[in-house]
C-alpha cells in the first residue's frame, strides 16, 4: 500500500529542493570571489540608519583587532552615544569636525571652513595604511553643498592604500562617488518616529 504524503511533507520536500538550488548558486558565487582588496561603501538615501550602519561596521572591525579612523562632517553640535563609546578604544582615532546641521549654522562660509578642515584630516587618513577602516560620516552632505571639491575626494579615494576599507555616509551621494563605490546602499523612509512628534532618543538617534 502506497504511503500517503501529507501537505507538510510535500511542502518540506519542495523547500529542500529550493534551498539546495539556492545553496548551489551561493556557493558558486563565493567560489568566484577570489579577490582581496579594500572596499568603498556608500550609505545614502533619506532613510534613517546610514551612520548607524557605518558605526556597526566599525564595531565589527574592532572585533577583528583592526585600527579605524572616524571623521564626522557636519555633525558636532551635540555629543552622541557613538562618540562616547568609540572613544574608549585606543584603536580608534575619532574626529568630530562639524558645527551642526546646515540649517542650524545658516552660515555657508563657516560650514565650508569646517568641512575643509575635516577633509584635511580625512585625506591624511586615506594615505595611511595604518588605518584599515575609515568612516567619513556625512561626507555626502559636504559634497552635495560643494563645501569640498568632489573630484579631489574621488582622486583620494581611488589612490588610497589597497587594503583600506572606506565607508561614506550621508544623503545625496554624488553620481561620481556612486560610480566608483564597490557597495552602495540607499536607505528609504517608510515611517519615522519624529513625524509623530517623538523627540530624538538616547540610544536611537543620540
Amino acid at each position: 500500500m502506497a504511503r500517503i504524503v501529507n501537505d507538510d511533507e510535500a511542502h518540506n520536500a519542495r523547500h529542500h529542493v529550493r534551498m539546495a538550488r539556492k545553496k548551489a548558486v551561493v556557493d558558486a558565487k563565493i567560489a568566484e570571489a577570489t579577490c582581496d582588496q579594500g572596499v568603498l561603501l556608500v550609505h545614502t538615501g533619506n532613510g534613517k540608519g546610514k551612520s548607524s550602519a557605518g558605526f556597526g561596521m566599525l564595531a565589527r572591525a574592532l572585533g577583528h583587532g583592526m585600527h579605524v579612523g572616524v571623521v564626522q562632517f557636519i555633525k558636532g553640535a551635540f555629543s552622541t552615544g557613538e562618540e562616547a563609546f568609540f572613544r574608549r578604544f585606543p584603536e580608534v582615532h575619532y574626529h568630530v569636525m562639524g558645527e551642526g546641521f546646515t540649517w542650524e549654522t545658516q552660515d555657508r562660509t563657516r560650514d565650508t571652513t569646517a568641512a575643509q578642515a575635516a577633509w584635511r584630516i580625512a585625506a591624511g587618513m586615506l594615505t595611511d595604511p595604518a588605518y584599515q577602516v575609515v568612516l567619513l560620516d556625512e561626507l555626502n552632505i559636504a559634497l552635495k553643498y560643494h563645501y569640498i571639491d568632489t573630484a579631489e575626494v574621488i582622486a583620494a579615494l581611488k589612490s588610497r592604500p589597497p587594503m583600506q576599507h572606506v565607508i561614506v555616509t550621508g544623503r545625496g551621494a554624488p553620481a561620481a562617488l556612486i560610480e566608483i563605490a564597490d557597495t552602495v546602499t540607499e536607505m528609504n523612509v517608510v515611517k519615522h518616529a519624529f513625524t509623530a512628534g517623538i523627540r530624538a532618543q538616547k540610544g536611537i538617534e543620540l
